[in-house]
């Protein structure tokens, strides 16, 4: 059984940090990408990389500020926040690519397997 699970939300100031985790269980994926939906808005996409780690793709609106990396061994893909903004408040989903696709992209409907999501709240 395929399984995705994020951790390491929570309630940090404008201007901090977090760091986000997503452990795959049940198989590797090709490429894995990170997306957030806050209260009364569509789901947006963050970034993503690709399993071999030589690709990775970032929203306008987070780069410079967000890293994605990956940890083959552990099955695990990181997001780093910095500076993080109070927009940025919202429930962050990591999600799998089939392995036929072997770059992250924008769209949801590319990505097969999803979390359940980790709250990120940031204080003004």
């Amino acid at each position: 059984q395929v399984q995705l699970a994020e951790s390491g939300g929570g309630l940090v100031q404008a201007g901090g940090s977090l760091r986000l985790s997503c452990a795959a269980s049940g198989r590797t994926f090709s490429a894995v990408g990170w997306f957030r939906q806050a209260p009364g808005k569509e789901r947006e996409f963050v970034g993503g990389i690709s399993w071999s780690g030589n690709r990775t793709l970032y929203a306008d609106s987070v780069k410079g500020r967000f890293t994605i990396s990956r940890d083959v061994a552990k099955n695990t893909v990181y997001l780093q926040m910095n500076s993080l903004k109070p927009e940025g408040t919202a429930r962050y989903y990591c999600a799998g690519r089939q392995p036929a696709f072997t770059i992250p992209t924008t769209t949801t409907n590319d990505y097969d397997f999803w979390g359940q999501g980790t709250q990120v709240t940031v204080s003004s």
